[in-house]
């Protein structure tokens, strides 16, 4: 794929935002009634996260999201993503808004409306309440109507102001790595109800896509972030081609099959057979799921490279998503994961800025005419501060340069991308690693939560701002 010359400017109307979630970043974890969540419960579990740690306090955000907004609006970003605690609007995961919970939010919005920020809300990312958690969770049918009502909730008290919606985040996470392989909350390894788990989310996204359209004005945009995989093959041998075909479906097909074209591949189907019959998939469930939207999120950070499982190649599971016994991939288990060639992050992750062209390729096939947006990018380094202060990520803007020229490249190949959500905007709670991965633009100090742009933030301020990518030496 070339790369596009940084001079090649993005649309006008392009949007350059960064991206969060709740669990990771507000802290504030016991009041204004907020209940635990599956993340608050699992990290306080001895084993589940490195050093144990939590997000009882994250990066405060709660008590400091004037001081954040101030400081996106200083970088120049026209577009903030942040998703909402279920439990804190909703504590029990039904019945009545607590209007504090939701009071906050509210004040959030205005506050980004009023720095010309343009905000993004994700209603589900990953922080499922407890209390539906302990009535069976996502392999419960219930939970999907739970959330259509906790959709409207919110969609009735922000339609208003908010114009772009995300139903949920990376249900792949929530699904195998929660119920699958239990490296995310809650911590199962039940393969059968890691299947489940993914359609009672494809019919939460769709239950709660109508919900929030029976509420909002018709202006307002409704998406789902799919992380979904780029997934190769280790050679052009026939097994490794069905490997792929495999994982492609768990990884992919899972979800878009029933969002975009209503229906499961068939391959998949067949591929799990031996894991479940499928019998929870209703009359009616797949028109539900398959719901017009108006665009779609893509996450993206790594390519998967797979082939078919030979004996005589033993070792862990190389697939980027944690060290577990259990696996993610329920029916896959004659396929095997490779750790792709180059350059990685403190994630072991590879960087691969084509991976991403390639997706957004995909999906501008997947669902013509569907605007798209990168929802998710970045990577995480060991940041930190020199001598005087300042917080140098000279790894980070080649990232960055390297993936937004990808999506450039995509544009001028007909893609319709509209925007790009740098993750993160600032360091936090990064799920089951706790602390010790930095993924943001701006440094935390975890002992005095004081924030300071990196050299990134900076350089990704100045693309916003020009819409052209300035050169990787310039911060």
């Amino acid at each position: 794929m070339p790369e596009p010359e940084s001079s090649v400017s993005f649309p006008p109307a392009f949007l350059w935002g960064a991206a969060t979630s709740a669990y990771q970043i507000e802290g504030a974890v016991r009041e204004g009634g907020r209940t635990p969540s599956i993340w608050d419960t699992f990290s306080h579990t001895p084993g589940r996260t490195a050093a144990g740690e939590t997000g009882d306090i994250a990066v405060d955000h709660y008590h400091r999201f004037r001081e954040d907004v101030a400081l996106m609006a200083e970088l120049g970003l026209t577009a903030y993503r942040f998703s909402v605690s279920w439990s804190r609007v909703q504590p029990t995961g039904r019945g009545p808004a607590v209007q504090v919970g939701l009071d906050f939010y509210r004040r959030l919005v205005d506050e980004l409306l009023n720095a010309g920020i343009k905000p993004a809300l994700t209603l589900y990312h990953w922080d499922l309440p407890q209390e539906l958690e302990d009535a069976g969770g996502w392999p419960e049918r219930d939970t999907a109507f739970r959330f259509a009502e906790y959709a409207q909730i919110v969609g009735e008290a922000l339609g208003d102001r908010v114009e772009q919606w995300i139903t949920l985040n990376e249900p792949w996470c929530s699904a195998f790595l929660g119920y699958g392989s239990g490296v995310h909350a809650p911590g199962r390894t039940e393969p059968a109800a890691s299947l489940r788990a993914a359609h009672h989310l494809n019919l939460a996204h769709g239950l709660g896509t109508s919900a929030l359209r029976s509420v909002m004005p018709s202006r307002n945009s409704i998406a789902v972030s799919l992380n979904s995989s780029v997934v190769r093959p280790a050679s052009q041998d026939p097994a490794d081609l069905v490997a792929v075909r495999k994982i492609d479906d768990l990884a992919n097909g899972v979800f878009h099959g029933p969002m975009l074209h209503g229906a499961y591949p068939e391959t998949l189907l067949a591929a799990t057979a031996t894991v479940t019959d499928w019998s929870y998939v209703m009359d009616g469930d797949l028109g539900t799921i398959n719901q017009p939207l108006n665009a779609l999120g893509l996450n993206y950070y790594t390519p998967t490279l797979v082939s078919a499982a030979r004996t005589e190649v033993k070792g862990p599971r190389a697939d980027g998503h944690g060290a577990s016994d259990h696996s993610p991939w329920p029916g896959a288990d004659d396929v095997a994961f490779h750790q792709t060639a180059g350059e990685r992050t403190e994630m072991g992750w590879t960087i691969d800025p084509s991976g991403l062209h390639e997706l957004i390729m995909r999906y501008t096939r997947e669902a013509p005419g569907l605007p798209l947006y990168v929802t998710e990018n970045g990577a995480a380094y060991d940041d930190k501060p020199d001598p005087d202060g300042r917080v140098h990520d000279p790894e980070r803007i080649a990232y960055l340069h390297g993936h937004l020229s990808a999506v450039r490249q995509a544009i001028t190949d007909g893609a319709d991308v509209r925007g790009y959500y740098l993750w993160s905007l600032m360091d936090n709670f990064e799920w089951a690693y706790g602390y010790g991965k930095r993924f943001g633009a701006v440094y935390v100090d975890y002992a005095t939560l004081e924030r300071t742009p990196k050299s990134s933030a900076r350089w990704y301020g100045e693309a916003a701002r020009t819409g052209v990518l300035p050169e990787v030496g310039a911060e």
